[in-house]
């Protein structure tokens, strides 16, 4: 992703201001506004985060109300204030007293999800992704999925720890985040 501000700070009203562009991704990192070439997400992306959304919408629909909510699709998130980073998260959960919050015609969710899960896809530099786990944490995330098609891997990020990371032989279970979650990661990826 190319920055485009130069010295300027924009904010999450201002980015949802602009208008909008099919050809350009546009996210704010510290108020920095970032535009990218928009790439084609193709079947193993798509197919991988419907799976992860069908598996927590099933975990999320045991808990009792009020609960929480699971978002994908590149689902917004302003992370952080002043200055601002809004960014599209590919499978999330909020919280249930963020998705209170939360207005039915909102541009995007205020605060940082208690997880976001980044899927890989094959236009996705390391940096970027390296960049991106370092600065949901530092803004609250709890945990980072980074879940990738192509290896049939998941590495969970946390805060000030090593990530942890997942073979299709594995179970992703006992997630302090996710009370109650289990799910085979070769389900995700089936």
């Amino acid at each position: 992703m190319s920055a485009v501000s130069g010295t300027k700070l924009w904010t999450s009203d201002e980015l949802f201001a602009l208008r909008p562009n099919k050809k350009v991704d546009r996210c704010l990192f510290r108020g920095e506004l970032r535009e990218s070439k928009v790439t084609r997400r193709n079947p193993s992306h798509s197919r991988t985060t419907a799976m992860l959304s069908t598996l927590l919408n099933v975990w999320l629909m045991k808990k009792s109300k009020p609960r929480g909510a699971i978002y994908d699709g590149e689902g917004y998130f302003r992370i952080r204030s002043n200055p601002d980073t809004n960014v599209g998260i590919d499978v999330a959960y909020a919280s249930a007293e963020q998705v209170a919050a939360t207005a039915d015609n909102a541009s995007f969710v205020d605060g940082p999800p208690v997880i976001a899960i980044e899927v890989l896809s094959p236009y996705d530099k390391h940096k970027d992704i390296v960049e991106a786990i370092d600065e949901y944490l530092d803004c609250g995330v709890k945990a980072v999925w980074i879940v990738d098609p192509y290896t049939d891997t998941v590495a969970v990020h946390r805060l000030d720890k090593e990530p942890k990371y997942y073979t299709l032989s594995d179970t992703i279970a006992t997630q302090p985040e996710l009370p109650g979650f289990k799910c085979r990661v070769a389900d995700i990826f089936e």
